[in-house]
Order: C-alpha cells, then structure tokens, then sequence
C-alpha cells in the first residue's frame, strides 16, 4: 500500500513538473517570437481569453472544427505606448496530439506570421515549417483558406495541414468578433 502510493505521488510530480516545462518552454518561444518579429522595445503583456459561447459556436460552424477549449491566449503588443498588433496562441488536434500554433495579426486583422509553437506528433511535422507557414502572411477573415488551392498542401501531413489551416483560419474570424472587446 506504501508503495503503490510512493508510485502514484512520483507519477503526478514528473507527469505535473514535465507540464510546467512544456508549459514555461510554449510561454518562452511565443514570447521570443514576438520580440523577434517586432523592434526590440515592443512591449506586450497577455491574458487568458474565455470565448464567448456564442462566438464559438458561430466560427466552429464556419470552420467545421471546434476550438480547444474554451479559452485561449492573447497578447496585446505595443510599440511606444500605440498597439501594433495581436497574437493568439491556440491548439488544434492533429491526428491525436494537440499542435500549439501562434498567430500575429496587425491590428487591421491580417496575419503577420504564423508558427507552430509545439508539435507533438510522430509525422507530419513539416507544419512547422517556415516557408509552408510563410503563405498565411497578409491573409485575413476574408481570404480563402482552401487547401490545393490558396493553401499548399504537405504530402504525408495531410491532416496536420487540415487542422492547422483551420486553426489559423479561426483565429482570423475570432479576431473579427473580438477585436473591440480585447
């Protein structure tokens, strides 16, 4: 009985300090990709988003695939007290592990850039890319986001590809939704 509960407590520590890595590793890479996609004093600060039911519901409809969760990352970020930009840091699933995704949208709704931040599955990381995440650059809520199309496609991260150009076509179409009350 000691030590099945001896096991069980190691397991949670090294199963809950490995997530605060993961955690504090999607935290540091997110930020340094702000810094380095902007000028050196741009200050950002962020919080924890919760999406209003409704609005979810509408963009998942749109879409045809559901947020996360509930909530989501957003940063405001400013460059001498004038804010410039926005970022959302979301997950999508792939084919069964959550991707961590980045995306930079100037304050008129159009992506500056796009990243994957964490990528966890055996395949199809090719998403991570930087040339295949460079397509996204000025696309908005209007743009087409149809893969074979407007979208290339990755042969072998077929549905890396799907879920991550949805992720990214959500965050285009919250930010319209929201903008004003972010």
């Amino acid at each position: 009985m000691i030590l099945k509960s001896f096991v069980t407590a190691v397991i949670y520590f090294l199963f809950f300090s490995s997530a605060n890595i993961f955690a504090q590793e999607i935290k540091e890479r997110t930020e340094t990709i702000i810094t380095e996609s902007f000028e050196k004093d741009v200050n950002f600060i962020f919080r924890k988003y919760t999406l209003p039911p409704n609005i979810k519901r509408k963009i998942e409809y749109i879409v045809k695939q559901k947020f996360f969760k509930d909530l989501l990352y957003v940063y405001k970020i400013s460059l001498n007290d004038t804010l410039i930009a926005f970022g959302f840091l979301d997950n999508v699933i792939g084919k069964s592990m959550p991707i961590t995704f980045f995306v930079l949208l100037d304050i008129e709704g159009n992506i500056i850039s796009t990243n994957i931040i964490k990528y966890r599955e055996p395949y199809g990381g090719a998403v991570s890319n930087e040339n295949w995440n460079e397509q996204f650059t000025g696309k908005n809520s209007d743009s087409d986001f149809t893969i074979g199309k407007s979208v290339n496609g990755i042969s072998g991260a077929t549905i890396s590809v799907n879920s991550v150009t949805k992720g990214i076509r959500k965050i285009t179409l919250l930010y319209e939704e929201i903008k004003d009350d972010i």
